[in-house]
């Protein structure tokens, strides 16, 4: 039988719980490190050389000379010479014709032209600045948003269930924290991208180096594939969480502060 009594409400439930729409109060977390937008000084500005456009001076006036006499065929020589060159004319005139008539098909998809344009991400994560995991996992169970989330030292990582649905995610949890950053994180073929989302929208491009320079361990691990999310001490994951559960976990965050 049971515990739960009638109504759907069970003796621990708190009564006075409501979900705000706001939640970044609940998810405070430690101030994050600023992240330079501009990584313009790791580039070395390197002097360029000048080719000169004229290299006649490098041809010597004699060896050309010699060029244009050598090898000139006489007599019936010449004759032959010229039926030849003629032939080999003639017969490329043919392949160019040959070439032009073939059909020239244009595919209608001409994305794979363009370098990772349409490739999906193996791996999107959110680096956010909340304290714990379960606070943050809770928010975004109720936002229905499939993420397992991890501890570090930096603030609670929420990696997608579904790579592809990287930017969508930033969206959703950058929405919960509404003024908080975050920063997605995405692996492409071994290329990481990365960029700034505040309040639901994508505010800047970071530098991949810089964003990683001094990240923790664990957020290095995920990137590079060493570790399994699943398998990170202290990861809570949204996804199969009530939203009793969730509005539990939030109001639990709420009191210990």
């Amino acid at each position: 039988m049971s515990d739960q009594p009638a109504g759907g409400r069970t003796p621990d439930e708190p009564d006075d719980v409501v979900v705000p729409d706001d939640l970044s109060s609940l998810l405070d977390g430690p101030a994050g490190s600023s992240v330079p937008d501009d990584a313009s000084s790791l580039l070395d500005d390197t002097a360029g050389r000048t080719v000169p456009d004229d290299a006649s001076a490098l041809l010597g006036s004699d060896g050309d000379e010699r060029s244009a006499t050598a090898g000139t065929p006489t007599g019936d020589g010449a004759s032959a010479a010229d039926a030849a060159d003629d032939r080999d004319a003639a017969d490329d005139a043919a392949a160019r014709d040959a070439a032009d008539a073939a059909p020239v098909v244009v595919p209608d998809d001409l994305s794979s032209l363009a370098a990772g344009g349409t490739e999906v991400p193996s791996l999107a994560l959110v680096v956010t600045q909340v304290a714990a995991p379960a606070p943050l996992a809770a928010a975004c169970a109720l936002a229905k948003v499939d993420v397992d989330v991890v501890p570090s030292s930096v603030g609670a990582i929420a990696v997608l269930r579904d790579p592809a649905s990287g930017a969508a995610g930033a969206e959703a949890i950058s929405r919960l924290l509404r003024t908080l950053p975050v920063i997605l994180l995405e692996r492409r073929e071994g290329q990481i991208s990365a960029g700034r989302w505040t309040g639901g929208a994508r505010v800047a491009d970071l530098p991949p180096g810089l964003v990683l320079s001094d990240a923790p361990s664990v957020l290095e691990d995920l990137l590079l594939g060493d570790a399994k999310v699943a398998e990170v001490p202290g990861v809570v994951s949204s996804v199969g969480m009530s939203r009793w559960q969730a509005m539990r976990a939030l109001a639990a965050g709420r009191k210990s502060r």
